[in-house]
């Protein structure tokens, strides 16, 4: 069998070499077609805990042995939620257009994380109108599925955790130093982002880091005088049901001193979103958490919203990150919108 995917790790070409496997050095980037490998394929590349290089294939992936899908970008940037040390860089991990984890494999947890995926996993697409690979043996999918399932448990602690990509990052990653250009740069010279965007986000940094150290400004990025046990209207949404994201200033009057409502963190990142209007995509109930995997069950309301997610354009030491996690609002951060009346959204100096 020849690998013939794109850019590996050391750890990877390794293997591969001791297996008598060939591999590539080209690397998939934004735009790129690729087919997801078969199922056995997969399975070559995966450790006894379901793993390349630390990197868990997941349950939830194995559907997609055989797609036909696009790149979205590669993981040059990816802010680390479980040690919070900042930024981290997957060197040979791609993310797929609209893919994410839908959790099934993982007790449900509603997160509904972007999925990474190694370029071992990936062959370019065949041009034209070739034929989609696959159907693949029963057997294979069931071998791979078993695999993928039996990595998602671990233990912690004395106790039994969760794993999945997003609480193995740290193990699967390595580390971006703020101040070095060179990770910057990637996401221009990798075709992650154009020169305007580019542009754009790195003004903000060049500025707004220097700031952040000298202690000029408060990471805090909006402070509230709520007190503790302080109610706000429940509005019971439902997914499907429209809202307006409240201005910065009644949002304010919700949130405590460090800047939170009911322990959740009112994010840098969901400041531009003041003012719109969008869809609610699900009430949140339980994720797991990055940091230990344990799973979360919520006590409080969480929702998402349709396309709004974290850009990495706006945080202090995550800029550019490309893991687009959908934030959680809570319900006095929204207010209904009535689908008779479209009233103008507030005005846009009004989004901070």
């Amino acid at each position: 069998m020849s690998l013939r995917s794109c850019y590996f790790s050391p750890r990877t070409k390794a293997r591969a070499e001791a297996r008598g496997e060939r591999m590539s050095t080209e690397r998939f980037r934004r735009g790129d077609r690729v087919e997801v490998r078969s199922p056995s394929e997969i399975l070559a590349t995966l450790d006894e805990t379901g793993a390349l290089d630390g990197l868990p294939f997941m349950p939830e992936m194995v559907a997609l042995c055989g797609r036909r899908l696009t790149v979205e970008r590669r993981a040059e940037r990816i802010c680390d939620t479980v040690n919070y040390s900042g930024t981290r860089r997957l060197a040979d991990g791609v993310f797929l257009e609209q893919e994410r984890c839908d959790g099934r494999g993982h007790g449900r947890c509603q997160a509904e994380c972007r999925i990474l995926w190694k370029e071992a996993w990936l062959r370019p697409a065949p041009d034209g109108d070739a034929a989609p690979a696959g159907p693949f043996p029963p057997a294979d999918t069931a071998a791979l599925l078993a695999r993928a399932s039996a990595g998602t448990r671990t233990r912690r602690s004395g106790e039994e955790r969760w794993r999945c990509q997003a609480t193995e990052l740290p193990g699967c990653t390595e580390h971006v130093k703020l101040w070095n250009p060179v990770g910057y740069a990637r996401e221009l010279t990798s075709g992650n982002v154009g020169v305007a965007h580019f542009a754009k986000v790195m003004s903000r940094a060049v500025v707004q880091e220097p700031m952040r150290k000298l202690g000029l400004i408060d990471e805090v990025h909006l402070r509230g005088t709520a007190k503790k046990g302080e109610a706000f209207e429940a509005l019971e949404l439902q997914p499907g049901e429209r809202v307006r994201v409240r201005s910065r200033s009644e949002i304010a009057r919700t949130l405590n001193a460090e800047g939170r409502n009911k322990g959740l963190w009112f994010d840098r990142e969901m400041l531009p979103y003041c003012g719109q209007e969008f869809v609610v995509r699900q009430r949140v109930q339980r994720f797991i958490n990055d940091h230990d995997g344990k799973m979360v069950e919520l006590k409080n309301e969480a929702i998402t919203l349709e396309g709004v997610v974290c850009s990495g354009n706006h945080s202090l030491r995550r800029w550019f990150c490309s893991r687009e996690i959908y934030p959680f609002w809570r319900e006095c951060w929204l207010e209904r919108v009535d689908p008779a009346v479209q009233q103008p959204a507030r005005a846009a100096n009004d989004r901070g």
